[in-house]
């Protein structure tokens, strides 16, 4: 929040002239820059309109508070109005969002959305956006838990024509979403005065501003009906070991004011995930306030979609690992931290407020999140400079506190055909485990091909999709990366072998010309037309994983050589050790060869490096073909 003030004093702020500059002020200080030109345009002429119409309305008393942040989220509502209900005499809430609009359109076939001149993209329709601020603070803020009523929502836009936004309306109102055109400002004055008394508003701002922030219990019968019963995982043997001792440790930590750290440590296809979504659904059917974080936008994107999909809600229990920064301590009983090999040394980054660097361990923000802190990593998955997730990492950093540190080991995975022998290859294959390469012994459970030309990986992985499999291309990141493409245009084929080139996938959260955007890259069937790297594959599998390993890591008489000239990764930087850039690029392949639930067919673009991998899994040949009798997974 930037700024509050008795709605009178507001008034007062605007008529000296000197509110702007607060709010500029107060912004710098939080956020570490200026604000955009927008946003400075916004404050000079759309709060006046607001307060104008608080004024007229006879609400001076009420409070104001501007720029208004969501918890654990970077969003930040324009306004929120805090004051007594006129009938009820109960705290009553307004979330304002003010446009300086005069036109929009609703986005053809999809009202959701709408088109305005200023915006070289769709936006999201404001009863939509407010609404959608509202039932965030209702799920999130304690002071509105069990009291829905108690918040309202109204988008005003101030410039406009009832003519110049009537297709907006398409969306439906409700009392967390309501529409006000400039000529309608009458009836916006009604509807405020209908919601806020004209007394003080100075004890509802300081509940709603005291609110804990926690998941409400609507929100928990919500997620406990989405997540856990809409569908049912089985878990196996130590995967279900893992489950009970976190829900063993949640109830140590009722019983006895008790606080401890659980780390389940596994391989991909583990089944890492699939405890944690059902820690999750478990936890909200008994009423125990819990969260779900990754460090993936890929991964928490689609666990948003998958599980969230009927219910909005509970897309908000996937947070970030950086939404912690702020979190008060213990507020959540269970965080569950979900591929935390991803975890970073700190939350901050270049967008993070001057008042935010504290300097913090991310893994101290986490441990202190909640009372039961659960870390499901795989240490070899750690692909990017600055991740810190590893065993030794959160143990330390729970001794410091003084905090038991359970460590839980997964073997059996579910992944690469259930084949531990196939991983077990991948990992002596790249040096990760000591004994150097072996000759791959076919087990029957999972296919291994070596190619010659990117051509012969794809006209593989085709042939694969038309018996019904699903299947991706990726590759190391040793070509340039075309990271804006303008509207209309194709995507670039960047990714260039020969006579052979494809696009990467989409870079950022838009679809281009057909293709989806990167987080969805690994379950969208539109998804094979680009090829993946290792930040959009992390965390995924598919039927069939097609691997391009490029001029980054190739094989030289006896060893493996990894060249960092090669790789076109940003997140390697200059200072970046060789010694830890070699160990990152061996764990990206490590990654993207362990992708396939069926099999993987891979491709190098250097010769020595494709001879060594075919007399590898020279006793492979035929054994690569997927069974067509395998039902086909879900990814296509």
């Amino acid at each position: 929040m930037l700024f509050r003030a008795s709605a009178a004093a507001v008034a007062a702020e605007i008529v000296s002239g000197s509110l702007s500059f607060r709010l500029l002020e107060q912004f710098a200080y939080v956020h570490g820059h200026r604000p955009g030109a927008s946003e400075e345009r916004s404050w000079a002429r759309s709060i006046p309109a607001l307060a104008h119409a608080l004024t007229e309305a006879g609400l001076g008393q009420v409070e104001v508070m501007l720029e208004y942040g969501l918890p654990l989220n970077s969003k930040r509502a324009d306004a929120v109005l805090a004051g007594v209900h006129p009938t009820t005499g109960e705290p009553s809430y307004v979330v304002v969002e003010l446009k300086q609009w005069s036109q929009a359109d609703p986005e053809d076939g999809e009202p959701l959305l709408c088109r305005v001149d200023s915006y070289a993209r769709p936006v999201l329709n404001p009863i939509e956006q407010v609404r959608g601020y509202c039932e965030y603070l209702v799920c999130f803020n304690g002071a509105l838990d069990g009291h829905t009523d108690r918040i309202a929502g109204a988008a005003f836009l101030h410039n406009a024509t009832e003519f110049g936004i009537c297709g907006l309306y398409e969306v439906e109102q409700s009392a967390h979403g309501r529409l006000f055109s400039g000529e309608r400002r009458g009836e916006f004055i009604d509807f405020l005065r209908s919601r806020l008394a004209p007394v003080s508003g100075a004890d509802a701002a300081d509940m709603l501003l005291a609110g804990k922030v926690r998941p409400s219990k609507q929100l928990i019968s919500v997620a406990a009906q989405e997540v856990r019963d809409r569908e049912q995982f089985v878990l196996l043997d130590e995967q279900r070991v893992a489950y009970e001792l976190v829900l063993q440790a949640v109830r140590r930590a009722a019983r006895s004011d008790h606080k401890e750290a659980v780390v389940v440590t596994g391989g991909p296809g583990t089944g890492k995930s699939v405890i944690a979504l059902s820690l999750l659904g478990e936890l909200y059917r008994r009423g125990v306030p819990a969260l779900h974080a990754t460090g993936s936008s890929a991964f928490t994107k689609t666990m948003r979609k998958v599980a969230g999909a009927r219910k909005r809600e509970v897309q908000g229990l996937f947070k970030y690992f950086n939404s912690f920064m702020t979190a008060d301590k213990n507020a959540l009983d269970v965080l569950i931290c979900d591929e935390a090999h991803r975890m970073r040394e700190t939350s901050a980054n270049r967008y993070t407020s001057a008042a935010h660097r504290t300097g913090r361990a991310q893994v101290d923000e986490l441990l202190d999140a909640a009372r039961v802190p659960v870390f499901l990593l795989d240490e070899h998955q750690v692909v990017r400079p600055g991740e810190m997730g590893t065993v030794e990492e959160i143990r330390a950093a729970a001794a410091e506190k003084g905090l038991s540190c359970r460590i839980v080991p997964l073997e059996s995975q579910f992944r690469c055909g259930g084949s531990d022998s196939y991983l077990t290859w991948v990992v002596r294959l790249l040096g990760l485990e000591p004994g150097g390469p072996v000759r791959w012994e076919p087990d029957g459970k999972v296919g291994l091909e070596v190619v010659d030309s990117p051509w012969e990986l794809e006209e593989f992985l085709l042939a694969r999709r038309a018996d019904g499999y699903g299947a991706r291309m990726a590759a190391g990141y040793c070509w340039p990366w075309t990271t804006k493409v303008r509207p209309g245009q194709a995507l670039p084929t960047d990714v260039v072998i020969g006579d052979w080139a494809r696009p990467w996938n989409v870079y950022g959260e838009r679809a281009v010309a057909g293709a989806p955007p990167a987080s969805l890259w690994a379950t969208d069937p539109a998804g094979f037309e680009q090829v993946g790297c290792v930040y959009t594959a992390q965390g995924f599998e598919y039927d069939w994983s097609g691997v391009i390993m490029g001029p980054d890591m190739v094989w030289r008489k006896d060893r493996w050589v990894t060249d960092r000239t090669a790789s076109k990764d940003p997140a390697f930087k200059r200072g970046t050790p060789d010694g830890e850039v070699d160990r990152l690029i061996r764990n990206t392949y490590k990654v993207l060869l362990t992708r396939g639930m069926v099999g993987t067919v891979v491709f190098s673009t250097d010769a020595e490096t494709r001879e060594k991998l075919r007399e590898l899994a020279a006793t492979v040949q035929g054994a690569g073909t997927a069974d067509p009798n395998r039902p086909a997974g879900a990814v296509s």
